[in-house]
């Protein structure tokens, strides 16, 4: 006969048996049968110090494999505390599964500990969708089709919970899983008009988004743009993806208004793996007055404001080799200049250091001390804005932030979930003081897991960005000066490794050092730093 355990360890054992490795979260007397399997099932779990902390984790650990990342939570405040990393996931399209308990009955019965008027409907303003499963069968179908779904769409954060007496009960195993074949594609000849499209084209230009940073995308994107000496913008997500060397490459400056007026000198656009969202362009309109091709596997963004004549449901890796191989490789010359390229990012590099003085130089500093293949997870913070700029990425997929919903605290246990996915190689948190406090619990677990990570705190004592904006709106700056502790002795009672250094070079050095640490360094820095 099948070996019957309670569903809560049957969960377990059903994500091991799909792949899942590790698991993100915090026990309580909910969802502890939850974790009667995880041992059993040969899953790793990382004791997170908050909720919040988990779901960044599990963030992280998601964007640094590619693969899903989970949490387990309790019911109510436990939840409650994860939607925040739920609804970041959902912006920046993080293949996250929430999987919590919910209350047998709650509307006849009120009073219960944990209890919350309507938990699925409050998990589902977050996520793509949130659903109870009252039965095993339910449960397992539930998990499945969450999984499938992250496989075969665009990956976003999923949400399922289940009562306490089912987590209890025992069942029988979840049913094997079973291979699901590729779309392909319902365009059989796209490739051939697109190719023709370029061909014809004097100043092609393409932008590309986080959903063309899979590898196979990023080496096929070579094989399209050289040979049709096309321009390139690419969003933020998007870095790395074409190599900072390549002559017509405007970089990461999509958001500059002027880019608007590059992007309207262009006979043809072709925009891969992008949304062209507020948070890419901060504009209404690309700038393109000519023809514009979307590629996505999300058919939501056609109907945007941006009015594609070309609109094709695909990957981006697939778009890109059935494109490469339709061109060949012969190099054609376009009206696009090299010059004007390096000019234009050279001005644009100077606003940068005009509107925010002083931050490009430990960027470029910070640079030149991060060893290659470093994956980053920054924050909300001035460092961080100035650098997703002018930090060309030596390769796609490796700078993550919270792009979309825009939250602080992000960066530590971000990082953190991406450290445990890539032992062994280097990952670095990039924070503002302010954004540390929400989240600074979670240098315990860093310290716990022995992790080797820089953590770059950037401290100049306020919410500079909100000041600023208030100056400029015209409102007497208040609310934006916190008390800060003294973060390094903060660090050091965690059991953690501090250095405040008081140079560019003393930064190097300790950036250098914390990457062969046996634990997690803070390294402190204030805009005294350049002297």
């Amino acid at each position: 006969m099948p070996q019957t355990r309670p569903l809560g360890a049957q969960i377990s054992h059903m994500l091991k048996d799909r792949g899942v490795d590790v698991i993100f979260g915090i026990p309580g007397v909910h969802n502890q049968e939850m974790y009667r399997g995880i041992e059993e099932a040969g899953i790793t779990h990382v004791l997170a110090r908050h909720e919040q902390g988990a779901g960044f984790m599990a963030d992280g650990y998601a964007r640094a494999t590619g693969k899903v990342g989970v949490a387990y939570v309790i019911t109510g405040p436990g939840l409650c505390n994860i939607m925040t990393p739920m609804g970041q996931a959902y912006s920046d399209s993080v293949p996250l599964l929430v999987i919590s308990s919910c209350l047998d009955e709650t509307a006849a019965r009120r009073g219960q500990l944990h209890q919350m008027k309507d938990q699925e409907i409050a998990a589902g303003t977050v996520c793509d969708w949130s659903e109870t499963a009252h039965t095993a069968d339910a449960a397992y179908t539930l998990i499945d089709r969450a999984l499938l779904e992250m496989q075969s769409q665009r990956q976003r954060p999923k949400h399922i919970q289940v009562p306490i007496a089912q987590l209890e009960a025992s069942v029988n195993a979840a049913p094997p899983t079973r291979p699901v074949w590729p779309d392909l594609g319902s365009h059989p000849h796209w490739e051939d008009e697109v190719a023709d499209l370029l061909r014809a084209a004097k100043r092609p230009l393409f932008v590309f988004g986080g959903g063309a940073t899979e590898a196979d995308a990023f080496a096929e994107a070579l094989d399209v743009i050289y040979p049709a000496e096309a321009a390139v913008f690419c969003t933020y997500a998007g870095r790395g993806i074409v190599p900072a060397d390549y002559p017509l490459n405007y970089g990461a400056y999509l958001a500059r208004p002027e880019s608007a007026e590059i992007i309207g000198q262009a006979d043809l656009v072709i925009a891969v793996g992008t949304s062209l969202d507020e948070v890419d362009l901060w504009r209404d309109h690309l700038g393109h007055t000519a023809p514009l091709v979307r590629i996505d596997i999300d058919p939501e963004v056609f109907a945007d404001a941006q009015n594609a004549e070309i609109r094709i449901k695909a990957d981006a890796g697939m778009f890109l080799s059935a494109l490469a191989g339709k061109l060949g490789q012969t190099q054609r010359k376009s009206d696009w200049s090299a010059q004007d390229v390096v000019e234009q990012r050279s001005r644009w590099r100077n606003e940068t250091i005009v509107e925010r003085p002083g931050i490009v130089p430990i960027v470029d500093a910070l640079r030149a001390a991060t060893p290659p293949d470093t994956m980053i997870y920054s924050d909300m913070t001035q460092i961080a804005y100035v650098a997703k700029e002018v930090w060309d990425m030596d390769r796609p997929g490796h700078w993550h932030h919270p792009y979309g919903f825009g939250t602080l605290g992000y960066a530590t246990p971000a990082a953190i979930g991406g450290a445990v996915a890539r032992r062994g190689q280097p990952t670095m948190a990039i924070i503002g003081d302010y954004g540390f406090h929400y989240t600074m619990a979670e240098l315990g677990v860093a310290v716990e897991l022995g992790l080797s990570l820089p953590i770059i705190l950037w401290d100049n004592g306020k919410l500079k960005e909100i000041e600023d904006s208030m100056i400029q709106a015209q409102i007497a700056p208040n609310a934006v000066i916190a008390h800060n502790p003294d973060f390094c002795k903060l660090a050091e009672a965690f059991g953690a490794k501090a250095v405040a250094p008081k140079s560019l070079a003393e930064m190097q050095d300790a950036v250098r050092a914390a990457f062969d640490a046996d634990g997690p360094t803070l390294i402190y820095i204030t805009p005294d730093i350049t002297g």
